[in-house]
């Protein structure tokens, strides 16, 4: 059976002598005297049976058992931390945590995010762009946006996605129908070469040959920047190509939208269920998915 540990009290005093490299400096950082450091030092190590510095006659070392002890004390302090950070802020009523993917963070949710903060200014919005889960049950995040298979969905989507055909006005020096654009390269997701098969069918167009399907990108707001950078056309979500299509940067091609199998959710943590800033949020990016309908392109002629 292990043996409890009598007294942890000097473990923040371990932990900055070790990342110092001695007493001196770690009891600056405290506001306390090395010689006060020093002791519950020993206390701690009296506690662990374990000698963490040798103390010599000018300076202290870290011993190898300490130094191991301080990794993870670091660690674990860093954690402890993040969690009275994240139950700190879960007390602020004016504090709204959302999490989103990569793509969705970079490409819809930060360009329009002054609209928001303009209409509640009171409101401290924190964004996390991440691929991973949110911590929702835990606390650690207030809204969570992700990108799922619509058959995999519980209840109705966020947003049904929709694909369109998209380049930058600089790589053409005029509209052409979406054959003439077939010539250039066919920018498309890793794994993503069936939506272009799929597209191409429903326009009759599945017979052409000589197709560059060589320029593939890891996740879709890699491919919507690199249709915006002008190194081929696109079939991209619309969600994230919307900003671009509005300024300016990105044209649609003379093709309807093509229906996507994906969507987003959002997800609501339970720890702040009737924080009015919070509602506030879900309200307005529900609104901003809702404004979200492909326009028609304007017609080109010919195929």
């Amino acid at each position: 059976m292990a043996k409890p540990f009598a007294s942890l009290s000097g473990l923040l005093d371990f932990e900055a002598a070790a990342r110092h490299g001695g007493f001196r400096a770690a009891a600056v950082e405290l506001h306390k005297t090395p010689a006060a450091l020093s002791q519950q030092i020993k206390l701690l190590e009296r506690s662990l049976g374990l000698a963490l510095f040798v103390r010599h006659a000018r300076h202290v070392a870290v011993t190898p058992a300490g130094r191991a002890l301080a990794v993870n004390v670091t660690r674990m302090l860093g954690e402890l931390r993040e969690q009275v950070q994240a139950l700190r802020e879960t007390q602020d009523p004016h504090t709204v945590r959302v999490s989103g993917t990569h793509s969705l963070t970079m490409k819809f949710l930060v360009p329009r995010l002054h609209a928001f903060t303009a209409a509640h200014p009171a409101v401290d919005v924190r964004v996390e762009a991440s691929d991973q889960m949110a911590d929702l049950a835990g606390g650690g995040c207030d809204i969570a946006l992700r990108y799922q298979a619509l058959d995999a969905m519980e209840g109705p989507p966020l947003y049904a996605e929709q694909q369109v055909v998209v380049y930058s006005p600089a790589l053409l020096a005029k509209p052409l129908p979406l054959a003439g654009l077939l010539r250039q390269p066919l920018l498309h997701e890793e794994g993503g070469l069936d939506a272009w098969h799929r597209l191409l069918a429903r326009e009759g167009l599945a017979a052409r040959r000589h197709l560059d399907f060589s320029r593939a990108y890891s996740h879709g707001g890699l491919l919507v920047q690199a249709a915006t950078a002008g190194l081929g056309v696109g079939l991209v979500p619309f969600a994230l190509a919307a900003e671009d299509l509005a300024q300016g940067r990105l044209v649609r091609a003379d093709c309807p939208p093509l229906a996507s199998a994906y969507g987003y959710r959002l997800l609501r943590g339970s720890a702040r269920s009737d924080a009015p800033a919070v509602d506030a949020f879900e309200a307005w990016i529900r609104a901003e998915f809702g404004r979200l309908t492909p326009a028609a392109p304007a017609r080109t002629r010919g195929r």
